[in-house]
């Protein structure tokens, strides 16, 4: 499985961004999909997951209320919508995919991970 993120960019505080991540190798219903975020000189921490019929979702604490995960399968797709970001936002995200259909939080669970995109917030 492949997967590859879009979307990143600098932005003010309060403003919006959508990442997508687009999967291959695999059909994309197969997959719980989610993403993870890293700071400089940080732990990459858990952000949102779906699960692969996109019933089931997780959100960090931090993010709850803000972020949105979705997903498209006939697009093989997953996006992340950020509403009113804030400078703590800033990280570089990664997205990831496990086989089946539970949205785990913990990074260890998921076996295929995108390249990261660099989204920065400034205030």
């Amino acid at each position: 499985v492949q997967l590859q993120a879009f979307g990143g960019g600098l932005v003010q505080a309060g403003d919006s961004l959508r990442l997508s991540c687009a999967a291959s190798g695999r059909t994309a219903s197969m997959l719980s999909m989610a993403w993870f975020r890293q700071a400089p000189g940080k732990e990459r921490d858990f952000v949102a997951a779906i699960s692969k019929g996109g019933g089931m979702t997780n959100y960090a604490d931090s993010v709850k209320g803000r972020f949105t995960i979705s997903r498209d399968n006939a697009k093989n797709t997953d996006y992340l919508q950020m509403n009113s970001l804030k400078p703590e936002d800033t990280a570089v995200y990664y997205c990831a995919a496990r086989d089946g259909s539970v949205p785990y939080t913990n990074k260890g669970e998921y076996d295929y991970w995108g390249q990261g995109t660099q989204v920065t917030v400034s205030s």
